[in-house]
Order: C-alpha cells, then structure tokens, then sequence
C-alpha cells in the first residue's frame, strides 16, 4: 500500500500562495497513487465552503479552483478541525462532498500505522 500523505494547513485565503502549494502538494501525492488528506485548521477551514477556494495566487500560479477540483476529483479528503468550525460559526452541513469534521483524533485514526509523509503550511 502506498504511504499516506497529510497536508496540515492552517492558512486560508488571506494567504492564497500558501493554499496554493498546500493543493500542489497533496495533488501531486494523489497523483502518485498515494491516499491523501488535508487536515485544515484555522482559517483553513473556510476552504470546506463552497466557492471558497477561488482565484489566482500569484503570477504563474495554477487557478486555486482547479487545484480544488482537481484534489477532490482525485480522491482528496479535507478533514476539518471542529473546533475552528465552532469558533467561526460554520454550518458544515453546507460544507463540499469530500469535505468532514475531523479533530486530532481522527486526524491520527485516518494516518493509522501507514508511513506517511506529512506537509505543514
């Protein structure tokens, strides 16, 4: 079985180079054939929204919708800290399809006893 690869991000859109290469990352682990989630904190958590994930980062950098859907489309999981959601008043019933609430615990339960390559942003 591949290694699992975890992307923890705790920056959301006021830092879009950064969520950039978060999704670069964890796309081109999925790419490899590896199972692979974004564990997102902080702001971060507002990229479980719908719509969210949206705009142009930089000069040269891909569209954050298509690294989005990219990521979905490829099996990507986004596990969302529920004590962020609850301390920004996030209603997660409204949040994408491979988007779920997901605190440390099963944060680890998902790594389990695999190797896995874990990225911080």
């Amino acid at each position: 079985m591949p290694a699992k690869v975890l992307v923890n991000l705790a920056t959301g859109m006021e830092d879009p180079e950064r969520v950039t290469v978060a999704f670069l990352v964890a796309g081109a682990a999925l790419q490899r054939g590896e199972p692979t989630a974004i564990w997102c904190t902080k702001e971060a958590v507002r990229l479980a929204l719908p719509g969210h994930a949206e705009g142009t980062a930089c000069e040269g950098c891909p569209p954050l919708e298509r690294l989005f859907e990219q990521f979905a489309q490829g099996g990507g999981e986004l596990l969302i800290c529920p004590i962020c959601v609850t301390a920004r008043g996030l209603d997660e019933s409204a949040f994408v399809g491979h988007a779920k609430v997901a605190g440390a615990t099963p944060m680890l339960e998902w790594l389990g006893d695999a190797d896995a390559a874990v990225f911080s942003y």
